[in-house]
């Protein structure tokens, strides 16, 4: 897919973030309940995002792939803030973990890196979640605080679950992929 054409990784990478947008959107059909949340393969697709393409492209194709699951399933009202708070996964994983991501050399110390750039964009959601459902409860349910508390203590443990899931299936994924990625040329685009 090289070429020496202006433009052309340009073309390849939007198409690359908007596939990878696409895979999140069908990742969030990924789900099993789980007490008052559900865990979700969404959140390391997120993750896989931000250190593929960066910061940038890894908060688009995290965002947009939510933000569109969002809109087609009846959380249209969300979807903003789905689109900023799961876009902030890969905006956050792609600039803690890109540059250790596709360094040359792909060894022991630069995969710790990877995972604690997945592990910070996956409990920076956690926050954001949990943000989102302390306002929600006061303000659009009309709970109580102490109901508000009631309901985000039944939330935590299934986003820490999804989120220590993304720390380890996030890189995992990475890695298996960049050999193939890097090989095809589709790895460095941009």
């Amino acid at each position: 897919m090289t070429s020496n054409r202006p433009g052309d990784s340009r073309v390849a990478r939007i198409s690359l973030i908007g596939m990878m947008a696409a895979i999140v959107f069908v990742g969030n059909y990924l789900r099993i309940p789980f007490m008052d949340t559900k865990l979700t393969a969404a959140n390391a697709l997120c993750v896989l995002s931000g250190l593929l393409f960066g910061p940038g492209g890894g908060f688009l194709a995290a965002g947009i792939g939510s933000f569109l699951f969002d809109i087609v399933t009846g959380y249209g009202a969300e979807s903003l803030i789905t689109f900023a708070s799961k876009g902030a996964i890969g905006l956050i994983a792609g600039l803690v973990g890109c540059r250790a991501a596709h360094a040359g050399q792909y060894g022991r110390k630069e995969m710790a890196h990877v995972v604690c750039a997945a592990a910070l964009g996956a409990f920076a959601y956690v926050a954001l979640y949990m943000l989102k459902t302390f306002v929600f409860g006061l303000t659009v349910n009309g709970l109580t605080l102490e109901a508000t508390g009631l309901k985000m203590a039944a939330k935590l443990p299934g986003s820490v679950i999804n989120a220590v899931f993304a720390s380890v299936a996030g890189p995992v994924l990475f890695s298996a992929l960049r050999p193939a990625l890097r090989h095809a040329g589709l790895f460095d685009l941009g």
